[in-house]
């Protein structure tokens, strides 16, 4: 079960020049947003990274909205996340041991990030509604692959209600809101 105090969210190399080729873009959008301002609503560390952004273009600004000023993306050119020193160590830097992940694409740097984490013994989430691929079959592919070798598959609602625990609070009223 994710636990709040445990938490933190990897968003992956949601780009402009890739972003646009998603298979159902504006889907995906809507539900990268609920998960970023759910994190917001838990407080939770989140770490921002971007592929080769002089090449693939910054994050689109729905989502750099979000993120920024309170956070900076981190630039690699490794597909891993954890394959890239920066970005492995702002997240050994939030002591969190429990990863939401979220980006693009799923059968790419998602999958190698997510099987990387799981290879250092960390829980990972990877909300199945947040994270895409140019085609389905691509992405199917992804999920499947990261379940078999233990990563957790979520949705946005689910994680966010599942880290909530109960219907009663601040935070329940703000998540409340996010995911209607």
């Amino acid at each position: 079960m994710l636990d709040a105090k445990r938490t933190a969210m990897l968003v992956i190399d949601v780009q402009e020049k890739l972003f646009r080729l998603m298979h159902e873009k504006d889907a995906l959008e809507d539900n990268l947003i609920r998960a970023i301002e759910g994190a917001h609503a838990f407080g939770m560390p989140m770490v921002w990274a971007e592929q080769y952004a002089n090449g693939m273009g910054p994050t689109i600004p729905a989502i750099k909205g979000l993120l920024a000023p309170k956070l900076s993306p981190i630039d690699k050119k490794t597909f891993s996340c954890w394959a890239h020193e920066d970005i492995r160590a702002a997240m050994q830097a939030t002591d969190k041991d429990q990863w939401l992940l979220v980006g693009i694409e799923t059968h790419v740097c998602v999958t190698q990030t997510a099987l990387d984490l799981r290879n250092e013994g960390l829980e990972v989430h990877v909300l199945s509604d947040a994270v895409g691929s140019r085609n389905l079959a691509n992405k199917e592919v992804g999920l499947k692959r990261m379940a078999t070798a233990g990563v957790q598959m979520s949705s946005v609602e689910m994680a966010l209600f599942e880290l909530l625990g109960q219907a009663e609070g601040e935070v329940f009223k703000q998540v409340s809101r996010i995911v209607k």
